[in-house]
């Protein structure tokens, strides 16, 4: 696996399809998974870890943000990654003059709560897609609305890339990786899968819902049992897919969306509503 630093260096051999796997690092097996995905997709895989401080807002937590360069490198050459595009925040940024501001879908949820943060990740994206040019990427669906916003300006843009999303992958106990689970406390940690599980119940107990306000009444039971059990939420929310507005209809697109911090740590996870019905 080549290490490139400097944009003018990365030589890639554009007589191959190239796929790109865009990351900030700290890698799990949800990373690991994106990248063999990539691998069958194109000839070369080719890995960005740069932790983008644009998409942080201040008194977030980008300075202590889980980085382990070295064991990332051997990670992603054990899964056969080609190349690691792992630049300067001075390299990615020599001028902060422009940004990419996706209208509509980068202003709800994530967007309201963290403001700016969806102009920095569609910034660092379009700047990824230009500097490596790939055929493909690929994203999870962990972070859905990401992965929305990201869909939108590739459109918008006419970006000459396919987009490729992979579901979430998960501990035994359901909760969704994530760099940031490594803040969880020992206590936190047996406390955080009921993060999937009342996604899971709640998706079931609506499917089942007679009228829109008992879809309502479900949302909200969702709501009270994760205060209850410590954490402080954002939103709980039922969203349409194509607009993510929040919806009471029962149907096939809908998703449920949460994001809310356990003590320090803030925590996002999505479902389709019919991902488990039989």
């Amino acid at each position: 696996m080549k290490v490139y630093r400097a944009i003018a260096d990365l030589d890639l051999d554009r007589t191959k399809s190239i796929a790109l796997v865009p990351t900030m690092g700290a890698f799990h097996e949800g990373h690991l998974h994106l990248m063999r995905e990539a691998r069958k997709l194109a000839n070369l895989v080719v890995v960005s870890l740069f932790v983008n401080p644009t998409q942080f807002r201040a008194g977030e937590d980008f300075e202590k943000y889980p980085r382990d360069e070295a064991g990332d490198f051997e990670l992603a050459d054990s899964v056969g990654v080609d190349a690691m595009f792992a630049p300067s925040v001075e390299e990615v940024y020599p001028a902060k003059t422009t940004k990419v501001h996706v209208g509509g879908l980068s202003e709800s949820w994530e967007g309201a709560h963290r403001p700016g943060h969806f102009d920095g990740v569609a910034t660092v994206v379009a700047k990824l897609f230009n500097i490596c040019r790939p055929d493909f990427a690929v994203f999870g669906w962990k972070d859905f609305q990401q992965c929305r916003v990201i869909q939108s300006m590739v459109e918008g843009l006419n970006f000459p890339v396919a987009l490729h999303f992979e579901p979430t992958v998960r501990e035994a106990d359901g909760l969704a990786l994530s760099s940031r689970n490594r803040y969880l406390s020992s206590q936190e940690r047996v406390v955080a899968p009921l993060l999937y599980a009342t996604l899971c119940r709640v998706a079931s107990d609506v499917r089942g819902a007679s009228d829109e306000g008992e879809v309502s009444r479900f949302i909200d039971a969702g709501r009270r049992e994760l205060t209850a059990a410590g954490f402080v939420l954002d939103y709980f929310e039922m969203v349409d897919s194509a607009t993510l507005d929040a919806v009471r209809s029962v149907e096939s697109w809908n998703r449920l969306i949460v994001a809310g911090r356990l003590g320090s740590t803030r925590l996002i996870d999505n479902i389709s509503l019919f991902e488990h019905a039989e």
